[in-house]
């Protein structure tokens, strides 16, 4: 795991009218921030050796597999079939057992049996402790790297990245707003802190497939975001598409749409923001196909 680094952006400074640092999660050992979790809560294990499961839309499972076999433990990953092939690729790579699902849905709903079945320990992509306690250290890099931030911007899916960051931020910082920032096609905290409870939505198809899907009822991450992100926005599809291509152009960056999702919120104006602020380039397994079309 690295710790990433925080480089001013002058094309989203000059957009947003601040000053915007992007946080290049994109480096990480498996190309996105999910390694923090998954490493956080092997770790956390002591070295018990009970196989793992758990249902991925591909960067969770691509990143506990590689610490899974770092630890020498059997790993079950449940995934979308419509997940990249460069992510189910990469799991199958590193030696875990991928099972394919429907949709996100039914894979989380069939890693949940799995794991009540007491054949393996399930590790859920965004709500466990320890997956969100890693995916924190992330705002405590920040806040070390650059301490006067006014606001950090967050792509959102399950929850546990913007969690885990509004959980460090709030405690090392009374000024930084927390922002979150889902898809339109895949937008259930919008819906729910809407309704001020956990709702069921219609999920559409889009090209952030790493964000796309419904909570699981029994999710920690709703009250957190409900407590401690400050507010919430969307971006389209094509708004998604563009960001990801000027962050290619702009910053010599790949990003796939989900890790792109917050630089696209400022980029195309989605999002209000003023002083000084970071945003999470958070991913960048992208199937090949779809980066050509960008290019």
């Amino acid at each position: 795991m690295l710790r990433t680094p925080l480089r001013r952006s002058s094309w989203l400074s000059e957009r947003a009218g601040a000053d915007v640092f992007i946080k290049i999660e994109t480096l990480q050992p498996t190309f996105s921030f999910k390694i923090r979790g998954a490493l956080n809560a092997v770790l956390a294990r002591g070295g018990a050796r009970r196989p793992l499961v758990t249902a991925s839309a591909g960067n969770h499972g691509k990143a506990l597999a590689h610490a899974a076999r770092t630890a020498g433990i059997p790993l079950t990953v449940y995934v979308p079939e419509s997940a990249p092939r460069a992510k189910k690729d990469a799991i199958r790579e590193m030696g875990a057992d991928l099972i394919g699902c429907a949709d996100y849905d039914d894979a989380e709903s069939r890693a949940k049996a799995h794991g009540a079945s007491g054949a393996a320990e399930f590790i859920s992509p965004y709500s466990h402790p320890d997956v969100i306690a890693g995916a924190g250290t992330i705002g405590l890099e920040i806040l070390e790297q650059q301490a006067d931030v006014d606001a950090i911007v967050v792509p959102v899916g399950g929850g546990g990245l913007v969690s885990g960051i509004a959980i460090a931020a709030k405690a090392l910082s009374n000024q930084t707003e927390v922002i979150g920032v889902e898809v339109e096609a895949s937008c259930p905290f919008r819906q729910g802190l809407a309704a001020g409870q956990i709702v069921s939505i219609d999920v559409q198809p889009t090209l952030a497939d790493g964000l796309s899907g419904n909570l699981d009822p029994d999710t920690v991450t709703f009250d957190i975001v409900q407590t401690l992100v400050d507010r919430m926005t969307t971006v389209s599809e094509e708004q998604l598409r563009r960001g990801m291509g000027e962050v290619i152009q702009q910053e010599r960056l790949i990003a796939e749409a989900a890790g792109a999702t917050a630089v696209a919120a400022i980029a195309e104006g989605a999002l209000k923001i003023s002083g000084r602020a970071v945003v999470i380039l958070s991913g960048a397994n992208v199937d090949r196909e779809v980066l050509a079309s960008l290019i």
